[in-house]
């Protein structure tokens, strides 16, 4: 875009020549600037008057920051002092270093400074408390920028190393969160090329100057290049700031420009011919920007933005500037924007008419700040403020229009909606930067890369002996896969008047070409897709089912009962299907699942509960190696349901709380996992740590815990009683005992409905031998335990399931061993009534 050519503006000498700093409080109404001379100036916002000098303060100032009472200066001599802007005048100390001082951030509200020295450490002060410090201390060399956050929670801090290092101020002590190399250069701290990281206002992400003179956007969540402003500055950048609602950026550099760039677009939008500036801010309000140059001049410029770009800094706050924004391609989840209330008197009225007893009405002109000038006091009794007519009745002007309610109420009912469960693919991650994995699973993973025009589709197996990987350019944008023995599917959104697309590509064919693509009637979205033994499974924005054999047939095309529809998975001809249901007393959804046969067309579970705990979701549903359909939920806990081929019958049994895992009991590691699959009895994940909550490139190692269901607590052995330390083995062998239980009974469930193989009969015995022997173990605590625990014992005893009697027969002599005779006489008997077949009665 061709530069803007704006009239030039002459500068106010404000102080002697040499760096100046500037600053607006949040409230616009004063600017701060300070410089190398011993004198701090308050300029009052739209007015052409002198400005009050606060007279005797430090010389060399290098750092000015305000809030609304009150401001705060750094300077060579490395103190740092707070003056009121109430009486213009010193009021304390806040802190002193032994070095020079090279900046100051205030949190929005002014209850801490953070500053920064040539001192390696960091100081956040409290500014009511001084003696209350918090040290950041993770920089192996000096600071030379810091910003705080729009929340005040996160504090980013410009090393002169060339790193920037993201601080969290939410816990007691400061943590650090993420280290951003490569973005910055490395400076010296009284360089006048800027390195510093600004924070945009919606607080999802933060710019900084780069080597190459360019601006980079970088997110805050997971530290990921996002858009860049490039090719605006010949020179190094010397400062830069975002408007107060992010629609635009403005730099300045050595090359003698400043420019004005549209955060959307990233393109220039003004350019104004100033040299040596090296501070600029913009007013918190009105369309204003002030800067400081080098030769200690400040140039207050109204009217900043030309008239035809004022529809961007009056628009509501804007979103940064993301390759792949996660609020606008989630469904359902975009950001609203912020408005203001309406000032016209008419709107206040139409939102105050209420019927006349609402609390509206009774409150409303203190509540809503209304305006009384018409106002009526009946100080004399006449009755005319009573609104009545002349039949000394009242009228109907209190009541609504008869079109319905009034504005307030229409809105408040018209914005209360369910909240549902967001839909989502299994094995897929969002956007990063401009990478994404489509699918994620033990046959292999798809991921993609954005090249602004296409994509680049790569597909990896691990048994590259039995597949080949293969790679292809996307022009359709592929935003989904499913990766399986058989095949890839894919599918892509509608886009530029182009239908929804499905697209399956086999991995291997006796043909020319069997890889094929079909659409999608116009209007309906592909919410998620799953791949079977014999059938493509695709669900719908339209609540639609649609079935497609292998090679592109149309099947089977149905509506699904629960909606909107929330996600699907497959194992061998079997499809779960996951959907929103009726609305529970919190005003969230329930989650359904379906389970059927495809190629039978029989359903064995229809529209059940999935059982979440309150206030969690769904983050994975996958099948288990063997078959059984998994879930794994927000709070880290892994479900299996059992007996699921049986209508009616089915049942969520927790597997594993990750919360609970031995290597977190300590409270040291802060971890997360990303569940990848059930396999050979373990749960396979990935290890997210650093606040990740999704896998990134490289492609991490795949870690695996053992199922420990979380029957309760199990107290830690003692470790200089050694007499005592069996005891523990009991929470240890009820755990084992209702783990193998459930493996058992979920290998029976598949044996029953399924041909079962030698090697499936073989591990149906062990698995039975596995069970009997736990509970041989625990009938051993509880014999030790004393002849008081005999009945709980012969209970155990019960609940063995050997058919031969040998188990029942160990039971017996270990009850001998430790000479309980009156156990040892009522095992035998138990033994007794099994071999005669009575003792289904008895338990």
């Amino acid at each position: 875009m061709a530069a803007v050519t704006q009239q030039r503006l002459r500068g106010r000498p404000a102080h002697p020549a040499g760096p100046t700093f500037l600053t607006y409080t949040p409230n616009g109404r004063k600017l701060i600037t300070a410089g190398t001379n011993n004198v701090i100036r308050a300029y009052t916002t739209g007015s052409d008057g002198e400005p009050t000098n606060i007279d005797d303060c430090q010389e060399n100032n290098t750092a000015v920051a305000a809030s609304n009472e009150f401001f705060v200066t750094g300077s060579e001599d490395g103190t740092v002092c707070m003056y009121s802007l109430e009486t213009n005048e010193y009021d304390k100390m806040l802190t002193r270093c032994s070095l020079p001082i090279r900046d100051i951030a205030l949190s929005p509200d002014g209850n801490w400074a953070a500053i920064a020295s040539d001192e390696l450490t960091v100081k956040v002060v409290n500014t009511t408390s001084t003696d209350k410090v918090l040290y950041l201390r993770d920089q192996p060399k000096p600071t030379k920028h810091l910003s705080f956050h729009p929340s005040g929670s996160y504090l980013a801090a410009s090393c002169t190393n060339g790193v920037v290092y993201i601080y969290s101020l939410s816990t007691e002590e400061p943590e650090l969160v993420r280290k951003v190399d490569g973005l910055i250069r490395t400076l010296e701290t009284d360089a006048e090329a800027s390195s510093k990281a600004i924070w945009h206002p919606d607080g999802r992400a933060f710019a900084a100057p780069t080597a190459t003179r360019d601006i980079q956007v970088v997110s805050r969540s997971d530290g990921e290049r996002q858009k860049a402003f490039s090719g605006g500055h010949m020179g190094d950048v010397s400062t830069l700031a975002w408007s107060p609602n992010g629609a635009l950026l403005l730099t300045a550099g050595a090359d003698r420009k400043i420019i004005l760039w549209e955060t959307k677009t990233q393109k220039v939008v003004a350019r104004y011919d100033y040299p040596n500036v090296i501070n600029i801010v913009w007013h918190p309000h009105d369309n204003m920007a002030s800067f400081t140059t080098s030769d200690g001049e400040v140039y207050i410029y109204a009217d900043f933005v030309p008239s035809e770009f004022m529809p961007l800094l009056n628009q509501p706050l804007q979103p940064a500037p993301f390759i792949h924004d996660p609020l606008a391609e989630t469904s359902g989840n975009s950001r609203k924007p912020i408005t203001n209330e309406s000032k016209d008197p008419l709107d206040i009225r139409l939102r105050r008419k209420g019927t006349p007893d609402s609390l509206d009405e009774i409150f409303g002109s203190d509540a809503e700040g209304g305006d009384e000038d018409d106002f009526i006091v009946d100080d004399d009794g006449a009755g005319y403020a009573l609104g009545l007519n002349g039949y000394g009745k009242r009228t109907n002007d209190h009541l609504d229009d008869i079109e319905g309610l009034d504005l307030k109420r229409q809105a408040t009912y018209q914005a209360w909606s369910p909240r549902l469960h967001k839909p989502f693919q299994p094995g897929s991650t969002p956007w990063r930067g401009n990478r994404r994995y489509l699918c994620l699973n033990l046959t292999g993973f798809v991921w993609t890369v954005d090249q602004d025009t296409h994509h680049t589709v790569t597909v990896e197996f691990y048994d590259r002996e039995y597949h080949r990987d293969f790679h292809f350019t996307d022009p359709y944008l592929y935003d989904k896969a499913c990766l399986n023995d058989n095949g890839t599917l894919f599918s892509c959104p509608p886009a530029n008047g182009n239908p929804a697309m499905i697209f399956y590509r086999p991995h291997e064919t006796w043909t020319a070409r069997v890889d094929w693509r079909t659409q999608l009637p116009a209007g309906e979205d592909v919410i998620s897709i799953s791949l079977t033994d014999s059938f493509v499974f695709v669900t719908t924005s339209k609540n639609y089912v649609r079935v497609y054999t292998l090679y592109g047939t149309p099947f089977r095309v149905y509506r699904q009962k629960s909606s909107p529809v929330v996600t699907c998975a497959a194992w061998r001809d079997y499809v779960l299907t996951l959907g929103n249901g009726s609305v529970s007393g919190d005003g969230s959804t329930k989650l359904l699942y379906t389970i059927e046969n495809v190629r039978r067309d029989e359903v064995c579970q229809s529209e059940d509960i999935v059982a979440l705990a309150d206030g969690t979701e769904v983050k994975s549903v996958f099948f288990s190696d063997n078959g059984d359909p998994c879930i794994y939920d927000s709070e880290g806990v892994l479900l299996v349901l059992q007996h699921w081929r049986t209508p009616g019958q089915a049942r969520w049994v927790p597997l594993l709380d990750t919360k609970l895992l031995d290597r977190l009991a300590s409270g040291r590691k802060e971890e997360t996992y990303w569940p990848f699959a059930v396999a050979q009895d373990k749960f396979h994940c990935i290890i997210l740590k650093g606040g990740d909550k999704y896998p990134y490139f490289p492609r991490p190692l795949l870690s695996e815990f053992d199922f420990k269901i979380p029957v309760g607590s199990v107290e830690p052995k003692p470790s200089d009683d050694k007499e005592d330390a069996p005891i523990s083995d009991g929470p240890k062998l009820e755990e084992s005992f209702v783990r193998n239980s459930l493996t058992l009974s979920l290998l029976e469930d598949l044996l029953s409905a399924t041909t079962a193989m030698p090697s499936q009969r073989a591990e149906l015995v062990r698995k039975t031998v596995e069970v009997d022997k736990v509970l041989l173990q625990l009938l051993n605590v509880e014999c030790r335990e004393g002849e008081e625990r005999g009945m709980k014992a012969l209970e155990i005893v019960g609940l063995m399931k050997d058919s031969t009697g040998k188990m029942i027969e160990a039971a017996g002599k270990v009850a001998g061993r430790y000479g309980r005779t009156v156990l040892e006489e009522k095992i035998r008997e138990l033994a007794e009534r099994r071999l005669m077949g009575e003792d289904d009665e008895v338990l």
